[in-house]
């Protein structure tokens, strides 16, 4: 049975640092499970390490796509199983490193997407229906399909709302059923699955210094070169945190001043759902970083000493 290791927790929590130290420990390779920096020209906003702070481990799905493309689960899925494929053959561990939650959890339990077939015209109707009317007009369809999906996933993550409409639509099951179903999948896996996690004030202080510093190394500039190239705030690559609060600044909706509250707050709301969502779960082990004086050097024995 193949190895692979999971690194995952809230946003600034830290694991980028960290996860390069277990990656040298171990043999291991770095895949990212990050839905925006697979983004070229998108550094800022997405704290994208740089080259040469990779400290020579190889890391896979980021900066391959252009921001005018999509990028969803599915393609993620069969990204990452190519990547994989390449790092055993290599004879070293993948090492599943970001904090999207349900991306990692489609590589793990590798997740049947097949019944949602590549036929978008469904998706894009929705898509422009929660442009004029709003999602939440889409929330309460879903309420009425599948009530239990509704209740799970908020009316604000449109994306996850258009998804299990459109599960709905193309397979007359609900995605709630289906999530119970692939959930009790066995992973293909040996692995192991760490969340990293801190005190709540230490993480949302080190949310906030870390927005200062994407306001300080330019992330306006960032997102006005984005303009530039053509990149519409509709796009798919422009929904992540820290680029659609500065498109509003730049479309003259409020001042920098407002924009920055915003990214600051909804990246602690973000932060709050991750940890909602890997609480859910199962199999994972919790490193709270509190436990070990904040000191990466003893968190990454905890971690080894699990492997």
């Amino acid at each position: 049975m193949n190895k692979l290791i999971i690194l995952t927790g809230p946003t600034a929590v830290g694991k980028s640092k960290l996860s390069i130290e277990l990656a040298r420990k171990v043999g291991g390779e770095i895949i990212s499970a990050d839905s925006m920096q697979v983004y070229k020209y998108m550094d800022i906003g997405t704290d994208k390490i740089k080259k040469e702070n990779m400290g020579g481990v190889p890391h896979h799905l980021i900066d391959i796509l252009e921001p005018t493309q999509e990028f969803n689960v599915v393609l993620f899925q069969k990204l990452v199983k190519e990547a994989m494929e390449g790092i055993y053959h290599r004879g070293h561990i993948p090492i599943l490193v970001g904090g999207t939650g349900f991306y990692i959890q489609a590589i793990l339990y590798d997740i049947d997407f097949t019944s949602t077939d590549a036929d978008m015209s469904y998706r894009h109707g929705l898509e422009e229906i929660a442009k004029v009317k709003g999602g939440e007009v889409l929330h309460q369809r879903l309420e009425l399909v599948d009530p239990e999906s509704a209740k799970a996933i908020p009316a604000g993550n449109v994306k996850r709302v258009i998804r299990a409409l459109e599960y709905y639509e193309k397979t007359g099951r609900k995605i709630s059923d289906h999530n119970k179903e692939q959930h009790e999948k066995t992973s293909p896996y040996d692995f192991r699955y760490f969340v990293l996690t801190d005190h709540r004030e230490v993480l949302y202080e080190r949310i906030d210094k870390r927005v200062d510093k994407m306001i300080e190394d330019g992330l306006l500039g960032e997102c006005q070169k984005l303009m530039t190239m053509g990149i519409e705030p509709s796009m798919t690559s422009m929904q992540g945190l820290g680029y659609r609060e500065m498109m509003g600044y730049i479309n003259g909706e409020y001042d920098l001043e407002r924009a920055i509250y915003l990214i600051k707050r909804n990246t602690r709301h973000f932060a709050k759902r991750q940890l909602t969502w890997f609480r859910r779960e199962k199999d994972v082990i919790w490193v709270d970083k509190s436990e070990y004086n904040r000191e990466d050097a003893q968190v990454l024995d905890a971690i080894l000493a699990r492997i």
